[in-house]
């Protein structure tokens, strides 16, 4: 039985999109192909290609079984070239899913000093603000900020981290500096749209109470980059990672306003936080170039000199 050569048959048959394109890589006929592949869905049980006489496609089943298979054969490939001269280089895909504001100040700067050190590694970055789903999209790793709860995923702490309400000088000097969660109900927010849901509703603790507060958008948008773009350019007050606008509070471009409370789009104490993680599928399997890049994003913020997030 030959698990190994049927996964790489089964991942050449959807890299070519066929059967037969497939079984001339590797010298097969389809009917040969073909038995091969029925072989593989008897071995499982399950129904890993829809096949018709001009097309196939992938079952659910058969695209999570893809995925797992492109990682076997790179770490298979890897392994290899390992051995054969004694190199600590890595190659093949990285696929990586970040917030849109971080991924583009700190993932993105991370991964292709990565890259040149590891000229074999083809990376993906997929920038989002909303939760992505790391196994059935096909990531090798997510950085997100909080926990997860999915215990069949992995969560690796990079930093700690915070929110902060903050807003650029001009805007304060003309709307004045609310010093009060119910005090913003008169400020023009800037909101952050999840799920197609705008979080309106902000959470805050000080040392003796929790409040939360409906706040009126006076902008929203999906994407994290753009409201800290709207907080610079005088917009408004924005919830927003301290890691996002690190840099704008040192330039002065934004300042922080009631330091004195805590403040999250989820209730103070019951949410994952905001801490910063590397977020993988498991850890039997973890492609070492993954691990890798998350050791080189370890190391970067815990250089970084201008992150000091404790109050």
């Amino acid at each position: 039985m030959d698990k190994l050569g049927d996964i790489d048959l089964f991942v050449r048959v959807i890299k070519n999109q066929g059967l037969a394109a497939a079984g001339r890589e590797v010298g097969l006929s389809p009917a040969r192909m073909t038995a091969r592949i029925n072989g593989l869905e008897e071995r499982y049980g399950v129904r890993l290609l829809n096949r018709t006489t001009r097309q196939i496609s992938l079952t659910d089943e058969g695209r999570k079984f893809y995925v797992a298979c492109e990682r076997i054969l790179a770490e298979v490939e890897q392994a290899e070239i390992s051995l054969q001269t004694g190199q600590t280089s890595f190659s093949g895909t990285l696929r990586i899913t970040a917030p849109s504001d971080l991924g583009q100040q700190h993932i993105a700067p991370v991964l292709s000093a990565f890259v040149d050190k590891h000229p074999n590694i083809k990376p993906y970055l997929y920038l989002s603000d909303s939760v992505t789903d790391l196994v059935g999209d096909g990531f090798d790793l997510g950085i997100r900020f909080g926990t997860l709860e999915d215990s069949t995923l992995v969560a690796r702490k990079l930093t700690s981290n915070r929110r902060v309400l903050c807003a650029s000088p001009d805007y304060l000097k003309r709307k004045g500096i609310p010093t009060t969660p119910e005090a913003l109900m008169q400020h023009d927010c800037l909101t952050m749209v999840r799920m197609a849901e705008p979080l309106t509703t902000w959470h805050f603790q000080s040392a003796d109470e929790k409040r939360s507060i409906s706040i009126k958008a006076s902008r929203a948008s999906n994407d994290g980059a753009l409201i800290r773009r709207w907080a610079i350019e005088g917009a408004g007050i924005a919830l927003k990672s301290y890691l996002d606008v690190a840099a704008d509070l040192q330039a002065k471009r934004l300042v922080t306003i009631m330091d004195n409370y805590q403040h999250d789009f989820s209730r103070i104490g019951a949410s994952a936080g905001a801490d910063l993680h590397a977020i993988y599928p498991n850890r039997k399997f973890t492609p070492q170039r993954t691990i890798e890049f998350i050791r080189a994003l370890t190391e970067y913020f815990r250089e970084q000199t201008i992150i000091n997030v404790e109050k």
